[in-house]
């Protein structure tokens, strides 16, 4: 199932870019010729749209690759990593169409109207579908990033009908960076909400929709013999490949592999987690256990081993170094000695004679 969703993300995401450039053009060519400077503003959001939408495409493309001795887990990551070029994008575009809309209002561009209106109003039909395409799949994080790229495009060109109309009506061209300032404000949100997701997700936080104590709460009580969960750790591939890791104390008597088939279908059926490690423990975790025995003094001439240590195996000098058992007076002392044998030699090398 997910593979079949996958497959028709990647289709809508290819049918909305190649219909998002097309179209691109043909502003390109139309504000050119109408000398519109509202058109021309709005093919280069669709240029950047695009890119946006040919970006996902690949990515998705690209996560299909099965993962190798490099890459084990594949190449879903790169559907991340697009979501997150796509939503700086966004944020990049908020910020010059504030500016040029603060530009705007300073110095008003004329226009011609009426062809720029019904160029305007074909662009926003091709923006409709394109996001009626896409909204549908809103799931992918990464497919919902590319939507709010073609909504930007569909409000820009409901900013270039209105702009139109009123120019053509009243003369007034203050309209057209009023209503960007409110499409900027629509973006932005939508931009922080991308950045927000794919970061979350790159930093390997637990997926949105997963509650850890509930899943410690539901394995012990739908699995018998689960005494306690414990080291339990969630992240996520993309949105949609969340995965787990965790520990399960059982009882001695249980059987490890039937317990382990157990665990793992309460957590696909009940959390949709088809990608789990699980570490089956009798008794005390491995990980928590503390074996170390105290440390016996170091081989050092200057500080002979109490009674106490007088029967255990010595520990050498540099062990002690490096592990950190050596006594701190000591190792003071000794950095600063081995520090001032430089200093003493460049001051002997340099001094005055007369110092001699």
């Amino acid at each position: 199932m997910a593979h079949a969703h996958s497959d028709h993300n990647e289709k809508l995401l290819g049918r909305a870019f190649a219909l998002i450039a097309g179209f691109m053009v043909v502003e390109v060519i139309g504000g050119l010729l109408t000398n519109s400077l509202t058109l021309l503003a709005d093919a280069g959001h669709m240029f950047l749209d695009a890119t946006a939408l040919g970006l996902s495409w690949y990515s998705m493309r690209l996560s299909r690759r099965e993962g190798d001795e490099r890459l084990s887990y594949g190449y879903h990551r790169f559907q991340v990593l697009a979501a997150l070029i796509n939503g700086l994008t966004l944020a990049i575009l908020v910020g010059w169409i504030l500016l040029e809309a603060i530009e705007r209002l300073r110095d008003p561009q004329q226009m011609i109207a009426l062809p720029a209106m019904a160029i305007a109003s074909v662009g926003f039909v091709v923006n409709l579908v394109a996001f009626r395409w896409l909204h549908g799949a809103h799931e992918n994080a990464n497919v919902r990033s590319a939507a709010l790229h073609v909504l930007g495009d569909l409000l820009g060109s409901v900013v270039a009908i209105t702009a139109a109309v009123v120019v053509y009506f009243t003369g007034n061209t203050a309209a057209d960076p009023i209503l960007a300032l409110v499409v900027a404000a629509i973006l932005g949100r939508g931009a922080w909400r991308v950045i927000r997701d794919a970061t979350h997700i790159l930093l390997e936080g637990v997926p949105i929709g997963i509650d850890l104590a509930e899943i410690r709460e539901v394995l012990a009580s739908k699995v018998p013999g689960v005494i306690e969960v414990h080291h339990l750790h969630a992240w996520a591939l993309t949105a949609e490949k969340p995965l787990v890791t965790l520990h399960v104390n059982v009882e001695p008597h249980r059987d490890l592999q039937e317990t382990v088939t157990r665990l793992k279908s309460v957590l696909l059926t009940d959390f949709d987690i088809d990608h789990s490690t699980i570490q089956v423990e009798h008794g005390p975790c491995p990980d928590d256990t503390d074996v170390a025995s105290p440390t016996p003094p170091c081989l050092n001439p200057a500080q002979p081993a109490s009674p106490a240590f007088a029967m255990q195996p010595s520990i050498p000098f540099r062990d002690c170094v490096l592990h950190g058992s050596m006594n701190l007076p000591f190792v003071r002392k000794l950095c600063l000695s081995l520090c001032s044998f430089p200093l003493l030699f460049f001051w002997g090398v340099t001094q005055p004679k007369w110092l001699c």
